[in-house]
């Protein structure tokens, strides 16, 4: 089930990350000098294993795991079942009080995490329960739970490259501080552009994997309209980090708007439902 289309925007993503990845690593041999290689070249190498791994323990942050019976014990069920279908294996389930109902999965292919909010379980009926979770082992499936924390992880390195290049090419002053930040910014905002590239099209492919799974579009739409329905006026507890990576982003501020990591919920549901 997984797209061609978003095979080919990761891989041509990866490229320019990779580019972009090489230009830190460029940045740090000039502050460096030339003789600290095999210091850089580790550096590369084991970075972004360490940001994978601080960035999937940031997003685990406050999550319990879900225990596998009681009230839990179906959702175990339906994960195993939707597992086998789609041919991975089944993750660690979590559950979280995220403030707003939604879920979000994190970790590579073969050791992924399903997070779900106690306001979602709540919320939605057994059926719709079920495409939220086929749309996030959609997103385990198709790895793009890791291209994205990676893609995160150099926009934010290329950031602090960019105000330090500033920083130590200019007089320290406040004038060279605040274009030190305002170049930060601007950096770090032209590689998310790219990481973006990914993140919209990723959902409806695993909107699109979740129905097939589930043999409907339907259950997953009317998740969609409640989910939607249910985060407005609520404040969510989730790092803006994460709300990227769960099935609908409550972050409702100018930033996330000019910048949207997920395609108008509207536009899914139609897809869905078509």
């Amino acid at each position: 089930m997984t797209d061609f289309g978003l095979k080919v925007r990761m891989a041509v993503v990866g490229a320019i990350l990779f580019g972009f990845y090489m230009l830190v690593a460029t940045f740090g041999l000039m502050m460096l000098g030339p003789g600290a290689w095999p210091i850089v070249l580790i550096g590369i190498l084991i970075l972004p294993v360490i940001q994978y791994k601080i960035g999937k323990w940031a997003a685990l942050r406050g999550a319990e795991e879900m225990p596998e019976e009681g009230q839990f014990q179906q959702i175990h069920f339906m994960t195993e079942s939707l597992s086998r279908k789609m041919g991975i294996d089944k993750p660690k389930l979590m559950v979280m009080d995220m403030g707003t109902p939604n879920a979000f999965a994190t970790g590579r292919k073969g050791a992924g995490v399903v997070v779900v909010s106690t306001e979602l379980i709540q919320l939605l009926d057994q059926d719709e329960l079920e495409g939220v979770i086929a749309h996030e082992l959609a997103h385990i499936k198709n790895r793009d739970v890791v291209a994205m924390v990676v893609g995160s992880s150099i926009a934010m390195m290329v950031g602090y490259v960019a105000y330090f290049a500033v920083l130590f090419g200019g007089q320290r002053n406040i004038a060279t501080y605040v274009l030190a930040m305002v170049a930060s910014m601007l950096a770090n905002m032209l590689v998310m552009i790219f990481v973006l590239a990914i993140s919209r099209y990723r959902e409806y492919v695993a909107d699109d994997d979740a129905r097939q799974a589930i043999g409907s579009g339907d259950p997953l739409a009317r998740a969609l309209e409640k989910i939607s329905r249910g985060a407005q006026g609520r404040e969510s507890k989730l790092e803006d980090s994460v709300n990227a990576m769960a099935i609908f982003n409550a972050d409702t501020s100018l930033l996330s708007q000019l910048f949207a990591t997920h395609p108008p919920a509207e536009k899914r549901i139609q897809k869905l439902r078509n």
